[in-house]
């Protein structure tokens, strides 16, 4: 091909059909380039974005000082893998450890290889701390969680399309009602003895934003404390400001930042983080504990050749410097109270939009069709056209999450075009 030749969206959209498996299902925008809030298709459209990577980009598309710390490190030292000693895992670990309050971390790469890396831990303290008969530990999840598309995760998956044909699945797991404070503490009290964690997404994000409770997570950690049991955060999308607080499990908490020291702030056991903990410039996960959970890995029982190198740790590092410095967590917070009463406007007046629901700058509309419907991906697509990018999720919600460097000023821009295009939407 020549490299000179330049290619349309159409172009680039059939050789991706053409040369790629088709393991996902994209909104026809080729995007090319992105700065902030905003990102643009190659023929020089420019948009919104309200997915942000999944979270992934809290901080915004290409920030200038986390870029900045990614190629200083990458002219210096990118790889050395974990059989020598770097000169910045050590730093990073000590920084991610206190910002955090954990004794230390396990450094991985995507999200699912920290969810991943959490379930042996997990299991190897239920074995090793508690007493489990060998092959007898079992970990309570919950019903429509998304924590990965791995092997051992989809075996506890109830979507259909992440589990459909890819058994046989991997036994140990017994799935609860999410937001249910009596199934977890009836599972705890038949099998106690050999349950060793309950994993659980603090806000269900990819099922549709489905926040729990107020009193939901800090009972399930009660209980689970209560059983010597485990409490597993997965804030792979949830957390590192994403919904007004460093963390979800921090709930309502006003402080936007270091949560431990409130009262409201449930500590897990084990905390999984990804995605904006590298502001989306490079894949980085880590799993926190502290060292009475963490010291049953052994050398060789765990590892990644990229876990812990030096760009990753660079990156990760400046990313949740950015995040303190320019108090994006407050900023989700505010901007996020704002957004659901924008919306809750546009519910009380469509027969289209039936429910607004979230915290922070992690939202869900939810569309007044079944999920079988194309309605919530005909709005996405309208959206797109009038430059804004959403992504719909489980049939029949969208999802909305702009990256957290978002102005007052845009968000207003942002809802302008979303009821603008809700409200003249036509099948």
């Amino acid at each position: 091909m020549d490299t000179m030749t330049k290619l349309s969206s159409q172009d680039l959209m059939q050789i991706e059909d053409k040369h790629g498996a088709h393991n996902y299902h994209p909104l026809p925008v080729v995007l090319s380039k992105g700065e902030g809030v905003y990102v643009w298709d190659v023929e020089g459209k420019k948009y919104y974005d309200f997915l942000s990577a999944y979270s992934a980009v809290n901080q915004g598309h290409c920030h200038p000082r986390i870029v900045g710390a990614l190629k200083e490190q990458a002219d210096t030292l990118t790889l050395t893998s974990r059989a020598f000693y770097n000169d910045q895992l050590g730093i990073y670990e000590k920084y991610l450890t206190e910002y955090f309050n954990f004794d230390k971390v396990l450094p991985m790469n995507t999200g699912a290889e920290g969810v991943e890396t959490a379930i042996k831990i997990c299991r190897k303290w239920g074995y090793e701390k508690k007493g489990i008969p060998n092959g007898q530990a079992k970990i309570i999840v919950c019903g429509q969680n998304f924590h990965g598309r791995t092997t051992t995760i989809i075996s506890f998956s109830s979507d259909p399309d992440a589990r459909g044909n890819f058994g046989p699945y991997t036994p140990g797991f017994q799935a609860i009602p999410y937001n249910d404070i009596a199934a977890l503490r009836a599972e705890l009290e038949k099998d106690a003895a050999n349950i060793a964690g309950f994993l659980v997404e603090p806000i269900q994000g990819e099922a549709g934003v489905f926040v729990p409770d107020n009193n939901f997570i800090e009972e399930a950690a009660a209980l689970c404390k209560a059983h010597n049991v485990l409490f597993i955060a997965d804030e792979i999308q949830t957390g590192i400001a994403r919904t007004g607080s460093l963390l979800a499990i921090c709930g309502d908490c006003t402080c936007g930042g270091h949560c431990e020291q409130q009262a409201t702030y449930v500590r897990p056991d084990i905390l999984i983080l990804g995605k904006a903990i590298s502001g989306g410039v490079y894949p980085v996960s880590a799993v926190l504990a502290d060292d009475r959970i963490m010291e049953v890995i052994k050398p060789g029982q765990h590892g990644s050749t990229f876990g812990g190198n030096p760009l990753a740790c660079a990156v990760a590092t400046t990313a949740l410097e950015v995040i303190r410095d320019e108090k994006l967590a407050q900023n989700a917070r505010r901007l996020g109270q704002i957004f659901r009463e924008r919306m809750q406007q546009l519910v009380d007046k469509s027969d289209l939009a039936s429910l607004v629901r979230g915290r922070g700058l992690l939202n869900a509309v939810v569309i007044n069709d079944t999920p079988e419907s194309k309605t919530a991906w005909n709005i996405c697509v309208q959206l797109a056209k009038n430059g804004l990018l959403a992504k719909p999720t489980h049939g029949n919600i969208i999802r909305f999450a702009p990256p957290l460097v978002m102005t007052e000023e845009q968000l207003h821009e942002c809802c302008d075009i979303i009821e603008k295009t809700i409200l003249n939407y036509s099948a």
